[in-house]
C-alpha cells in the first residue's frame, strides 16, 4: 500500500568529491541537482556535499546551482521530467519530440535551458579565472587554506525552514578539518564526517551515498529503495539496498572493459541470491542504525544508552550522542533543538567534523565506514554481512544511477590498481572474510563470493607466469605442452598470414596430434572461451565486446593487479603506505576522441605500463627467435612446438593495444621512458633464459 507523504521517512543524501581538477564541479552540480529533484517530499530530504579538496570553486558552483535549483526542481516535478540531471536532459530528447508541446512548456523549457547554459558559463569562467578569489563574505573561510591543512568549513546553502514538502531539500557544503600528518582515511573518513554532521542536523534513519559523477537517472529511486527497506517483514533481510553501477555514453564494444555489464548480470546478480550484493561505494541506501554497528534483531539495553557508553562509542558531542541514542533505540525523531532549522546545529556540526573527534571512539572500527582499506566500501559491506545482515539488489528500469566510465588507458589502470590494492588489504586485515565465516554470520557461499573478489591482486602472479611461460620455452627451445606437429613449415604458414589472428588459425588448421594429451588443454581453452563469449551474447553484447573485455582483463591482471599486489607487500614490510588515488571524471568524450580514435588505448609515463610492455617485448622476441630457428632448419627439433607458438601469439593478441602503442604518437604511443624500462626487463628475461638453457 502506498504510504502518505507525511508517513515517509526522512533520507539524508551524501555526495562525495575530492579534487576539483579531476572531478570538475559541473559534474558534481549535475549530480546534486538530480538528487534535489527526485520524487520525494522535499521536507524529508537533505543533501550533504563533502568536498575533500576544500575548493572555493566547488563551493561557488554549489551556490550557483542552488539558485538554478529554484526553477529546475519545480519544472521537473511539474512536467514529470524523466531525466533530472540538466546536462543529460538538454542534450537528450529535443524539445520538438517532447510529449508536452504546449506553448507554456516550450517557453519554460527555453528559459530554463538558457539559465542552465548561463550556470555552466559562470562555472567555466570561474574555473578559467587567473586572478585570486575574493575571499570575503561567504568565501572568507577559504582564505589561506591548503588542501591538506585547513579548518572545518560547513555552509548551509539551502534550508527548507518552512518544512514545505513541495519546496527544496536542505543543501549543505562540508569540507572537514585536515591537519598534516594526521590520518584522514580518505573517502571513508569523509563519509564518517558526513554521517556525524547529518546526525546532528537531520538524523534521518536512512542514508544514500553517491559519487559526484553518479547522477540520479530515475526520479523514483528513493521510493523504490523505501519499498525494499520498509516493505520487509524482517529488517535483517534488507540491511542496505544497492543499485548497480551503470554508465552513460559508453564507448561501443567497451574497449576499456570497464562497463561491467556481464559482471553485473551474472556475478553480482548471483551473489544477490545468497546474502546480498557487495556494497560498491555509490548508489547505496543504508539504514543508519546498521552503520552505527547494530546487529540484526538486537535489543539495546538501557546501560548502552548511558551518556558514558555513548560518548565512548560515538564521541564526546552530547548532541550527537543523543541523536545516536534515538537511532539505535529505534526512536527516530528530529531533535527538539533542531525545530528552528538545521542552521541551529552548526556549532555541533563543527565539533563532530574536527580531526581529533574520532580519537578514542569506535569510528572506523565498529561504527561508520570501516578503515583499513582503499576499498572502504567493500570492507564496510563485508562487516555488515559479517554481523548477519542481508542486502538487497535493486535493478529498476530505467537504471537508478548513471555515471561516467574511465575513457582512457591510464585512468582505467589506476582505478583498477586502487581496487586491487584495497581488496587485497581486506584479506590480510583483522576483518578478513575468514574471521566472519568462523563466527558463523557470513554464509559460506557469500564467503566464496567475497574471496573471488578480494584476491584479484594475487591473480597477477599466475597470470604473469602463464604469459611468460611460452616465451621462456621458445627461448630455451623446450616445451611445456604435449607435442604436436604440422604438415608445413610454420614459417611458411606465418608468411601466408597478414594478421596475427590468421597466423594462429593457420597453425591450428595444419596441426597433427603427436601426443593425444594436447587435446585436453586445447579443448578446455575452446570450451572456456565459447562459454565466456556466450555470456556476452546473452547480455545483448557483441563478440567484439567479449574480445575487448578478455584483452583488458589480461592487461589489467598483469599491470594494475600486479602493482596492487606489490603495494600491499610493501605496506606489510613497512616500506610503503597505500594511497587513495582519485581518477579523472569526464562528462563527455574529448573532442579529439569523437572520431576513429574513440576507444583507442592511451598511455602515459606511469610505471603501471612497464610490465605489460615488457611482456609484449618478451613474446615478440620469442616469436622472432622461433622464425629465425625455422629459417635455419625445416624442423623445430625436439624443443618448442606449435603449442608454445600458439600460446605466445595469443599473448601478443591480448596485448595488441600495447603493440600498436609501440608505433603510436602522442598519448596513443607508449612513452620512450616506458619502452626503455620495459626493454631492460625484457633483455634481463632473455638473458635469464639463455643462462638456464646453458645450465
Amino acid at each position: 500500500m502506498k504510504k502518505p507523504a507525511h508517513e515517509l521517512p526522512p533520507v539524508d543524501m551524501f555526495v562525495t568529491t575530492a579534487d576539483a581538477d579531476l572531478e570538475p564541479p559541473i559534474i558534481t552540480v549535475n549530480t546534486v541537482l538530480s538528487l534535489l529533484a527526485v520524487d520525494y517530499p522535499a521536507n524529508k530530504l537533505a543533501c550533504y556535499v563533502s568536498d575533500d579538496g576544500c575548493s572555493p570553486l566547488t563551493f561557488f558552483a554549489l551556490i550557483e546551482a542552488s539558485k538554478f535549483a529554484k526553477i529546475w526542481v519545480p519544472f521537473c516535478k511539474k512536467h514529470n521530467i524523466p531525466v533530472r540531471a540538466p546536462f543529460r536532459y538538454f542534450n537528450g530528447e529535443p524539445l520538438s519530440s517532447s510529449k508536452d508541446s504546449s506553448l507554456e512548456f516550450q517557453q519554460e523549457w527555453k528559459k530554463i535551458k538558457d539559465e542552465y547554459e548561463l550556470l555552466c558559463q559562470k562555472i567555466e569562467e570561474a574555473t578559467q579565472r587567473s586572478e585570486p578569489w575574493d575571499f570575503t563574505g561567504e568565501f572568507a573561510a577559504f582564505s589561506h587554506v591548503e588542501r591538506r591543512n585547513h579548518p572545518t568549513i560547513i555552509k548551509v546553502i539551502l534550508e527548507n525552514k518552512e518544512d514545505l514538502p513541495n519546496g527544496l531539500p536542505h543543501l549543505v557544503y562540508i569540507s572537514r578539518e585536515k591537519l598534516p600528518k594526521h590520518p584522514h582515511h580518505f573517502k571513508a573518513g569523509a563519509m564518517n564526517v558526513l554521517i556525524r554532521v547529518s546526525g546532528v542536523m537531520t538524523n534521518a534513519p536512512f542514508m544514500l551515498n553517491v559519487d559526484c559523477d553518479m547522477y540520479a537517472n530515475n526520479p523514483k529511486i528513493v521510493l523504490h529503495a523505501m519499498c525494499m527497506l520498509l516493505g520487509v517483514k524482517n529488517e535483517m533481510d534488507s540491511g542496505f539496498v544497492q543499485y548497480p553501477q551503470c554508465f552513460y555514453d559508453g564507448l561501443k564494444d567497451d574497449p576499456f572493459g570497464n562497463q561491467f555489464v556481464v559482471l553485473l548480470k551474472y556475478m553480482v546478480s548471483g551473489i544477490a541470491g545468497i546474502q546480498g550484493p557487495f556494497y560498491s561505494g555509490t548508489g547505496c541506501f543504508h539504514r543508519r542504525k546498521v552503520i552505527y554497528g547494530l546487529s540484526p534483531n538486537r535489543t539495546v539495553t538501557n546501560g548502552e544508552l548511558g551518556d558514558e557508553n555513548l560518548q565512548k562509542t560515538f564521541g564526546k558531542s552530547m548532541k550527537f550522542s543523543k541523536s545516536a541514542a534515538q537511532v539505535i533505540s529505534g526512536y527516530n525523531v528530529i531533535n527538539p533543538e533542531n525545530r528552528g532549522g538545521i542552521s541551529s546545529s552548526i556549532e555541533a556540526a563543527y565539533q563532530v567534523a574536527s580531526c581529533g573527534y574520532e580519537h578514542g571512539t569506535s569510528w572506523g572500527e565498529k561504527i561508520g565506514l570501516i578503515y583499513g582499506s582503499a576499498t572502504e566500501d567493500v570492507l564496510t559491506g563485508l562487516t555488515i554481512h559479517g554481523r548477519g545482515w542481508k542486502s538487497t539488489y535493486l535493478t529498476p528500469d530505467p537504471p537508478a544511477f548513471l555515471g561516467s566510465a574511465p575513457s582512457s588507458g591510464p585512468t582505467t589502470l589506476i582505478q583498477q590498481k586502487r581496487w586491487s590494492t584495497g581488496l587485497l588489504e581486506i584479506v590480510l586485515s583483522p576483518k578478513s572474510p575468514i574471521l566472519f565465516l568462523s563466527k558463523g554470520k557470513l554464509h559460506f557461499r557469500q564467503f566464496l563470493g567475497y574471496m573471488w573478489l578480494l584476491v584479484w591482486g594475487l591473480r597477477s602472479i599466475p597470470e604473469l607466469c602463464y604469459a611468460t611461460l611460452p616465451a621462456y620455452c621458445i627461448l630455451t627451445n623446450s616445451h611445456f605442452l604435449p607435442k604436436v606437429m604440422t604438415n608445413h613449415n610454420p614459417l611458411v604458414l606465418l608468411s601466408r598470414a597478414t594478421h596475427a589472428m590468421y597466423a594462429l588459425l593457420f597453425s591450428i588448421l595444419y596441426m597433427q596430434v603427436q601426443e593425444p594429451a594436447i587435446l585436453i588443454p586445447f579443448v578446455l581453452f575452446i570450451i572456456y572461451n565459447i562459454y565466456s563469449a556466450s555470456e556476452y551474447l546473452r547480455a545483448d553484447l557483441s563478440i567484439w565486446a567479449w574480445w575487448n573485455n578478455h584483452k583488458m582483463w589480461r592487461i589489467i591482471s598483469m599491470t594494475s593487479w600486479l602493482f596492487g599486489f606489490l603495494s600491499v607487500i610493501l605496506k606489510l614490510l613497512g616500506l610503503f603506505e597505500t594511497m587513495f588515488e582519485v581518477t579523472k571524471k569526464d562528462q563527455t568524450i574529448g573532442a579529439d576522441d569523437t572520431n576513429a580514435n574513440a576507444g583507442r588505448f592511451t598511455f602515459d609515463e606511469s610505471p603501471v605500463f612497464v610490465p605489460g610492455t615488457a611482456i609484449l617485448l618478451v613474446n615478440l622476441a620469442a616469436l622472432a627467435l622461433m622464425l629465425l630457428r625455422f629459417r635455419l632448419t625445416t624442423r623445430g627439433g625436439d624443443g618448442s612446438g606449435v603449442g608454445e607458438i600458439i600460446c605466445s601469439v595469443w599473448v601478443v593478441l591480448c596485448f595488441w593495444s600495447f603493440f600498436k602503442g609501440l608505433f603510436g604518437r602522442g598519448k596513443y604511443g607508449i612513452p620512450l621512458s616506458v619502452i626503455y624500462k620495459s626493454g631492460t626487463l625484457a633483455l634481463l628475461f632473455v638473458q635469464f633464459c639463455k643462462w638456464t638453457s646453458m645450465g
